[in-house]
């Protein structure tokens, strides 16, 4: 897209922190706001009389959904390749997060867009692409660089960032990650849904469930590790309020993310020269909504212990500090420098 002519453009910076459930921004104006990464479209024509435009983006979709078809463009956290369609649906959610961000006419808008640890290069320039169609310059960089970025743990640290679609690991060694200093797992927010779903199911067939159920319980309840007090939800059976201990599948699920959180952390503390490695173990750093599952730290650093004493401690706004690191790196280093950090459009 081009600015205006003539004169000095605005820029307007943005931190995009681009999820498979939920898309969070900033800009450098002081507008921030988190949606979720869905649109929908009307399922019939009841549907479009009913919602009086042809798609809808974000939380407003999600509470439409009896009657509109969702769709979630970014799988474990990328943009899905298969069809025209799901890069229509991709465009509708990137441009609406743009025009959220309250651009004014004549702006230059430069962003700095998250994705997974080990997204491929494809998917990367896919979204550059369609990026550059909204904004005048686009970098990609990994989610836990982000954060890194944001809360200066840029060397001899270990970021663990746990999202919905994936749980991204990153080495810090005080340069950009290479591709063996990263690891990206599936297993993540939603797999835990997943399995929380099937075990309540399996305990408790009469009850009324389905994922954004299951959902909820785990953002209520989660934990990984001794249990400390009963966990107590409310379902629906046949219609009518009943109450289930919940305890012990939602201990189940949480755990079931970390025998591959551990073992990566494990390889890539490896990484290290063995004279800093009892340091990155005392700077493990958990992002994302993950780092919400109560216990997690203590966890890990039990798992930890034949390495030495372990230190894992949890950013203090999952929902933000992604895009917040994004932003700042946006505001710090001039568009000109964008591409010695990673895949870069415009400019």
């Amino acid at each position: 897209m081009s600015g205006s002519e003539g004169g000095m453009k605005n820029k307007l910076f943005l931190g995009i922190d681009l999820g498979t459930s939920h898309t969070a921004v900033m800009s450098n104006r002081g507008k921030k706001f988190l949606l979720k990464s869905v649109v929908g479209y009307p399922r019939d024509v009841i549907g479009l009389k009913l919602l009086g435009r042809p798609y809808v983006v974000g939380d407003e979709a999600f509470e439409m959904r009896s009657y509109l078809e969702l769709r979630y463009p970014l799988q474990d956290g990328v943009l899905s390749e298969l069809s025209d369609r799901d890069l229509q649906v991709a465009r509708h959610l990137l441009t609406h997060v743009i025009q959220q961000a309250a651009p004014q006419e004549g702006d230059e808008i430069n962003a700095v867009i998250g994705v997974p640890a080990r997204a491929s290069g494809a998917n990367k320039s896919l979204l550059l692409k369609m990026a550059h169609e909204v904004v005048n310059t686009a970098l990609v960089v990994s989610e836990p660089f982000m954060v890194a970025y944001g809360l200066d743990k840029l060397v001899n640290a270990l970021i663990i960032d746990i999202g919905a679609g994936t749980t991204d690991i990153c080495a810090l060694k005080g340069t950009v990650p290479a591709p063996e200093d990263q690891v990206t797992l599936t297993k993540a927010g939603n797999y835990v849904d997943e399995r929380l779903h099937n075990a309540l199911i399996e305990r408790h067939p009469e009850l009324q469930i389905n994922t954004n159920v299951a959902c909820s319980v785990k953002e209520m309840f989660s934990f990984v590790g001794p249990v400390t007090a009963p966990a107590i939800a409310e379902f629906r059976a046949g219609g009518k309020p009943v109450q289930c201990d919940v305890t012990e599948p939602v201990r189940v699920a949480c755990e079931s993310l970390m025998p591959e959180i551990i073992e990566s952390i494990e390889g890539l503390l490896r990484t290290f020269q063995p004279e800093y490695q009892s340091t990155v173990l005392k700077n493990i750093v958990i992002a994302g909504g993950g780092s919400r599952i109560r216990g997690i730290g203590t966890y890990i650093e039990e798992k930890l212990r034949a390495y030495g004493e372990a230190k894992v401690t949890c950013v203090g706004d999952p929902t933000f500090d992604g895009c917040r690191g994004a932003l700042r790196l946006a505001e710090e280093l001039p568009p000109q420098y964008w591409s010695q950090l990673g895949d870069v459009a415009g400019g």
